[in-house]
């Protein structure tokens, strides 16, 4: 009986995909590094191949295009992920959805809780599922503790858009898909997504037959 080989050191792995030119390959669904929870890091990369790997995950994000990338989009189950979001959309969304720019951040070992009990719902795509969007409900408000490129401590709360970014390349982390925690019947593909482009999904829900979180109450 054949065994499967034993994967190469994290180290050794990074550098072999940065030895290619260009953005980094992104991994699928359906491929299991994407399923397992990655490894806390613990300087499996040295500053300089660190320093390296961030920026090319960066570089990823950017000629995706997207709004953040986590390790093991790359096929390297490790707990980083880099965020950037210029928000460059219209008042309306940006009032709706809470989408305020999001400075270049970079995520080591990050863990969020809720601040409050307030949940919000809109359609979320991912790099890893081309092709498909869905309303997903996250928490409005997290606490994030990580660690930056150099190892420093960062505490920090983020709301709206931003929230739901870091909550959502966390979550790659833990080897958990944006469709382990979305509502089945609002699944779209590629070609319905213009039809619901709207600021919010309600319009999607009555259409499609699913439920939202209730509004939250004034403050």
């Amino acid at each position: 009986m054949s065994r499967t080989p034993p994967a190469p050191p994290l180290a050794e792995q990074v550098a072999e995909l940065l030895a290619r030119p260009g953005p980094l390959p992104l991994v699928t669904a359906g491929d299991p590094v994407l399923r397992r929870p990655a490894e806390p890091f613990e300087g499996q990369l040295d500053d300089a191949l660190l320093g390296r790997f961030v920026a090319a995950l960066r570089e990823t994000m950017h000629a995706a295009p997207g709004v953040g990338v986590a390790a093991p989009q790359v096929g390297v189950g490790l707990r980083i992920a880099v965020l950037e979001d210029p928000a460059e959309v219209d008042a309306e969304v940006r009032e709706a959805r809470g989408r305020v720019p999001l400075p270049f951040r970079v995520l080591v070992n990050p863990v969020y809780e809720a601040v409050d009990g307030e949940r919000a719902a809109f359609f979320e795509g991912c790099l890893s599922v081309p092709g498909y969007q869905a309303v997903v409900a996250r928490h409005a408000r997290v606490r994030l503790r990580a660690l930056d490129g150099r190892g420093r401590a960062v505490v920090e709360e983020y709301a709206g858009w931003p929230a739901r970014i870091v909550q959502h390349e966390t979550d790659h982390l833990g080897g958990t898909l944006y469709l382990d925690r979305a509502e089945p019947r609002s699944l779209v593909s590629a070609p319905q997504a213009p039809r619901w482009t709207q600021p919010t999904p309600h319009a999607a829900a009555r259409a499609l037959g699913f439920d939202l979180p209730p509004e939250p109450e004034p403050r």
